[in-house]
């Protein structure tokens, strides 16, 4: 081999020594590299499945909580549905008295609101018509005893039970439906202490 030759071959056989050192290297390199992307990505993958699971622990929260409130909303409604159908049938149990059962009702209301003065009891057509005897007087008797007088109007409003007071130009409605309104809270608060402790 001559001189050049020998440098020649001396050049190629440091490249390839420097090409082999610097694949190496880049392969030392290449492999920390992948090592920590996998390092990496193994931390992102850790954090975005905690995360997952936070977010699906929070949907799941809200849902049952979602749940929950639907679950109380339902059952309020369902004893707000009884309590109204419990109240109907003692208002409708009430127009379904016998006469003098009725009237005797008809008269502790008006014992409640009778004025000490001079007054006129307005009652249904259907209630009119069906007066038992004497009621008129224990009317006036129950007036008289809170200092005022009452008699029973010919005139007749279309109420569905009860009756309307009228004092000169001032009427109190003591209708049944009225009364009902007028209690209703504290009907709804008892029936649904009755019911529901």
């Amino acid at each position: 081999m001559t001189g050049l030759e020998k440098i020649v071959q001396e050049i190629l056989n440091e490249a390839e020594s420097a090409a082999g050192q610097a694949i190496s290297a880049a392969e030392r390199e290449a492999a920390g590299i992948e090592e920590e992307a996998g390092k990496s990505s193994g931390r992102q993958a850790e954090e975005i499945v905690r995360g997952s699971k936070e977010a699906a622990a929070e949907i799941l929260k809200r849902a049952q909580s979602s749940a929950e409130l639907k679950k109380r909303q339902k059952v309020l409604q369902a004893k707000q549905e009884m309590i109204r159908d419990v109240i109907g049938k003692a208002r409708r149990a009430l127009s379904e008295l016998p006469d003098d059962s009725y009237f005797d009702v008809i008269l502790k209301v008006a014992a409640k609101a009778v004025l000490p003065q001079e007054g006129e009891m307005i009652l249904s057509p259907e209630d009119r018509s069906r007066v038992p005897e004497g009621f008129a007087q224990r009317l006036e008797e129950t007036a008289r005893d809170r200092g005022g007088s009452l008699k029973i109007s010919e005139e007749t409003r279309n109420l569905s039970g009860g009756f309307v007071l009228v004092y000169g130009g001032v009427e109190e409605n003591c209708s049944f439906d009225a009364l009902f309104a007028a209690e209703h809270e504290r009907l709804t608060d008892r029936v649904n202490e009755l019911l529901f402790r």
